[in-house]
């Protein structure tokens, strides 16, 4: 059975914004082309996709379906399309991707050192897009925060570290030396714009260890706006500690949180991915970490 990838990114729109006006829009083009181009999906495949109502409509079971896989679909053709064009030009090169906060530097120099002729890229990757840009091929492997749900990736557990409430200068609690997440029950929390629900969820304490939700504080894209937020007041957050080593502010505090699960880092790459050089660089990585920060097996 053959599938046009233009039709499937058009239902996999549909299927997220749930209305054929807000899809259109998005995908930039005419609503009854839509309509139009999901019927004719369904006629392809020979299934039903959505029951439309006068003013509303619902997946089916095969929409549903369709709507789970084909997101993993679309990345691994965007994949298997920048591998071809990479080995078309004849160069061997390993594209790294890292969370704020994680230094590749260690693993670099020992990959760099096994695999001289090696070319290396590096690329800052925000929350929103750990995921993404392995499985779309923009990376072919990455040092990542967890959790990460997304199919198609392995996880290779590779290092635990604390984690600590980023707080306004003047916060009451700015100059403990520690405290309890409980403590902070009555502080909007920092949320992150197109995270994860898990990973969104871990990042806000959410619940607390008592059962209580978080209050909703502002959203922000990067770390960048996130100290800026909580610099004014507005809200608070909790931060690895890599990542609050790496990015100071004046009006910023860190306080260590006693009662919280610590941050776990893994090295994270597409399961069909071609491993010839993928794997050198995870034993890099794994070399580079010390023993005592090392995250436990299976622990992704």
């Amino acid at each position: 059975m053959e599938i046009d990838l233009r039709k499937l990114r058009y239902f996999v729109a549909l299927a997220e914004e749930r209305h054929f006006g807000r899809a259109a829009e998005r995908l930039f083009i005419a609503q009854p082309v839509l309509s139009r181009q999901i019927h004719q999906l369904e006629l392809e495949l020979g299934v039903t996709l959505i029951d439309r109502g006068e003013r509303q409509f619902s997946l089916t079971a095969a929409g549903s379906q369709l709507a789970l896989d084909a997101p993993q679909l679309l990345a691994a053709s965007e994949a298997a399309f920048r591998a071809l064009h990479r080995a078309a030009r004849g160069a061997r090169t390993l594209k790294i991707g890292f969370a704020a906060g994680l230094s590749t530097a260690p693993a670099l120099r020992i990959f760099e050192a096994r695999e001289p002729a090696v070319t290396t890229e590096l690329r800052q990757i925000e929350w929103q897009e750990q995921a993404s840009v392995l499985l779309e091929g923009r990376v072919d492997v990455a040092f990542v925060r967890l959790p990460i749900s997304e199919r198609g990736l392995v996880l290779v557990p590779l290092l635990r570290e604390p984690r600590l409430a980023m707080l306004p200068v003047d916060h009451p609690l700015a100059k403990e030396e520690r405290i309890s997440v409980l403590q902070l029950a009555d502080d909007a929390v920092i949320r992150h714009v197109d995270a994860s629900p898990a990973w969104e969820a871990f990042s806000t304490v959410d619940p607390r260890p008592d059962g209580r939700r978080p209050r909703p504080g502002p959203f922000v894209r990067n770390v960048a706006e996130k100290l800026e937020q909580i610099a004014a007041g507005r809200a608070i957050a909790f931060s690895p500690a890599s990542t609050a080593a790496s990015y100071v502010h004046p009006g910023v505090v860190l306080v260590p949180v006693t009662d919280i699960p610590p941050a776990e880092v893994a090295i994270a790459y597409r399961d069909t991915a071609n491993l010839a050089l993928i794997s050198t660089f995870v034993e890099a990585a794994l070399t580079a970490v010390p023993a005592a920060e090392q995250a436990t097996p299976g622990a992704a």
